[in-house]
């Protein structure tokens, strides 16, 4: 039951993102159709330049009031997901979590949103016994096509199990794939065997990575229980001397 509630947190997290990039593909849109250009010099999408632009732009009359709204909830949005940034580090550091969080934001690529997101949809990470069940469990292994006369093949991945656990993954190898070495070499021996399986490479980052945290999640957790009770066992026997 606690673990359902934490899981709203993170969930709550990711809907903010999704409707942030929603609201900013309108603004593009919009420019677009009232055949506005960016000036070059003006730069990447959403830094501080761009925004200054974009307030700085004068519309149709309709198409104003619509820009100004849309600015307005971005930067509403942007406050909103601060807050809630601010709620999943608190959650993180609470006892239950603390451990594996700490573990999994070591790693490269891995922040605290993806391990929290990895962590509540997850649950208890004892109940899996071995990277099979990691994999099948998130969706990342593919269909057998059986078919009985020696020519089975493998199809396109199940995608069962928490979609939102198969997002935060995929953002997080491509972060890696950008700043890891080993991670790259991975993605780069299976482009090599057919440069049209990028995708497949990718899910096979994905299906590691969630491999991986699996690993060093249920380590640290494991660790951090058996402080818990070292402790509680030494609380004990202070108490019965004082006894």
């Amino acid at each position: 039951m606690q673990t359902r509630g934490d899981r709203e947190v993170s969930r709550c997290r990711l809907d903010l993102t999704d409707k942030l990039t929603g609201v900013k593909a309108q603004v593009r849109m919009l420019l677009k159709r009232n055949g506005v250009e960016k000036p070059e010099e003006v730069g990447k999408s959403w830094t501080l330049a761009d925004r200054a632009w974009l307030q700085g732009l004068r519309l149709k009359a309709g198409a104003q009031v619509w820009l100004s709204s849309l600015l307005r909830q971005v930067d509403a949005l942007e406050e909103e997901i601060a807050k809630l940034d601010r709620e999943l580090v608190q959650l993180a550091e609470q006892e239950r979590y603390r451990g594996a969080a700490q573990a999994l934001c070591g790693m490269g690529g891995i922040g605290v949103l993806t391990a929290m997101v990895f962590l509540t949809e997850m649950g208890d990470l004892r109940r899996f016994r071995n990277r099979k069940q990691i994999g099948a469990y998130l969706g990342l292994l593919p269909f057998s096509h059986e078919s009985g006369d020696g020519d089975d093949h493998k199809g396109h991945i199940t995608r069962e199990g928490p979609a939102r656990v198969r997002k935060v993954l995929c953002q997080a190898v491509w972060a890696r794939l950008r700043t890891d070495p080993k991670e790259g070499d991975a993605y780069r021996r299976v482009v090599r065997c057919n440069p049209k399986h990028k995708k497949i490479a990718v899910v096979a980052c994905m299906r590691r990575l969630a491999i991986l945290m699996w690993h060093r999640a249920n380590d640290a957790q494991e660790t951090q229980e058996g402080k818990s009770e070292s402790s509680r066992s030494a609380a004990a026997a202070v108490t019965e001397m004082a006894g």
